[in-house]
């Protein structure tokens, strides 16, 4: 093995730090779908979010929990171990855009109103997910998951 082939194999800097963005927004998502899915951490289980739904429009209430509930934590768990990590970040985002549109977004800017900064922050870290993909210490990239994924990434994006 050259020199120039070890440092293709090494674990770089960046590879580190987007472990350390999908295991912490992993478990934020993570433990937001467990209050909507389970009632874990003081949530409201299913009923309480399918009932919130309702309030907000979205119709069927627990259909829209389900989804919502199940994008935040499969997704979340889905970015911890670095699988699909580039699809789970657009899910991610639009579940954040909903949240925003029909929640948090006219409460103003600042959390301590209710208002969207943390959806903002949750936006800004999937889309960088998305744009660099998982890194080295991923799952994507042990099975070649990203290979194929961000070729068909740069092709789109060179539209």
């Amino acid at each position: 093995m050259t020199i120039a082939s070890k440092r293709t194999t090494a674990i770089r800097n960046p590879d580190l730090a987007l472990l350390m963005l999908r295991v912490v927004v992993g478990i934020v998502f993570l433990g937001h779908g467990a209050q909507k899915l389970f009632g874990a951490f003081s949530g409201g289980g299913l009923d309480g979010t399918a009932r919130m739904m309702s309030g907000i429009g979205l119709q069927p209430g627990m259909l829209f929990a389900v989804l919502g509930g199940t994008i935040e934590f499969g997704g979340g768990l889905l970015l911890i171990i670095g699988v699909l990590t580039r699809l789970v970040g657009l899910a991610l985002v639009g579940n954040m855009v909903v949240a925003i549109a029909l929640v948090t977004g006219r409460n103003g800017f600042f959390i301590q109103n209710q208002g969207y900064e943390f959806n903002l922050t949750l936006i800004a870290i999937a889309l960088a997910l998305v744009i660099a993909g998982p890194g080295q210490l991923s799952l994507d990239h042990w099975f070649g998951i990203d290979t194929w994924v961000g070729r068909l990434w740069r092709r789109l994006s060179n539209r």
